[in-house]
């Protein structure tokens, strides 16, 4: 027998010594290398009772108790109506540039009678390129507020956008343009022209101010928030009403009274060529 191959006799202390040691390193080893298909029955315990539940949930006092409401649509108004205040307000300091004198008569024609003495009355200045670069700034944001209100309202006339404001602009120069030719040819009726010429002055001079009211109006109407347009409408309103009236009483009146003809006529006028249009665009304003 090879006595290498003889295995020493160990006591029973020194074998329950190793035996124990085996087992240590082979639990220290299960909790290394855990094994995935144990269950862990402390784990299910604490899941099966309400301490789990408990910590789960948050603290009554951190609890955000969240409501959903509607909220209110923001009317977004288009990009391209900025272009258009640049591209109006560029305009007029081209306007400024090139005719500068007649700009200046207009707007002082307004506050000054003076100035509106040296302005000449028989069609000079409807025949002069002031004339022309004027009316194209009034019809032009006369339909730029018209458009904006139409928005602000949420009236559809079966086209929008760009198209509908140039559509106004168009509209609004067709009516002037519709109106001067009326009042001609009433004046080569009654043989009024030298009264008719200067009561055109008189308007062109109204409208070509109330443009510069309205573009101010389209700017705050752009950059305004919508809560605030209901003020400005009234507002220029209330500025429009004031520039008419006092351009009436202060140049009408003098022509009426150069003049002899029925009240009656003028009564007949201002309903039919001044209260009318404007009682028929507030009417499709309000849809």
């Amino acid at each position: 027998m090879d006595p290498k191959t003889v295995k020493p006799f160990l006591p029973d202390s020194e074998a329950k010594a190793g035996r124990q040691r085996f087992l240590g390193d082979s639990i220290a080893m299960s909790y290394l290398m855990p094994d995935s298909t144990r269950k862990s029955q402390l784990w299910e315990k604490v899941l099966r009772t309400d301490l789990y539940q408990v910590l789960e949930q948050p603290a009554a006092s951190s609890i955000k108790v969240v409501s959903v409401k509607s909220g209110i649509p923001r009317n977004s108004r288009p990009a391209w109506v900025v272009m258009v205040l640049i591209g109006l307000l560029l305009y007029i300091g081209l306007l400024n540039i090139f005719l500068r004198g007649d700009v200046r008569r207009v707007l002082q024609s307004f506050y000054d009678q003076n100035a509106l003495s040296k302005t000449d009355k028989e069609a000079g200045l409807i025949n002069s390129w002031a004339f022309m670069g004027l009316f194209v700034l009034f019809c032009l944001t006369a339909g730029l507020v018209i458009f904006l209100v139409t928005q602000y309202y949420g009236i559809d006339y079966g086209v929008g956008g760009f198209q509908l404001f140039i559509t106004l602009a168009i509209g609004t120069a067709v009516l002037l343009v519709l109106k001067f030719l009326l009042l001609k040819f009433l004046g080569y009726i009654f043989e009024t022209g030298a009264a008719v010429s200067e009561y055109l002055a008189i308007l062109n001079l109204t409208y070509f101010n109330v443009a510069f009211v309205l573009l101010c109006a389209a700017i705050c109407f752009s950059l305004l928030s919508s809560r605030f347009i209901p003020l400005l409408l009234t507002m220029t309103l209330v500025l429009i009403g004031v520039i008419f009236v006092w351009q009436y009483i202060r140049n009408s009146l003098s022509i009426i009274s150069d003049f002899r003809f029925q009240k009656f006529y003028l009564f007949v006028y201002l309903c039919a060529l001044e209260i009318c249009p404007i009682l028929i665009l507030i009417k499709a304003l309000n849809g």
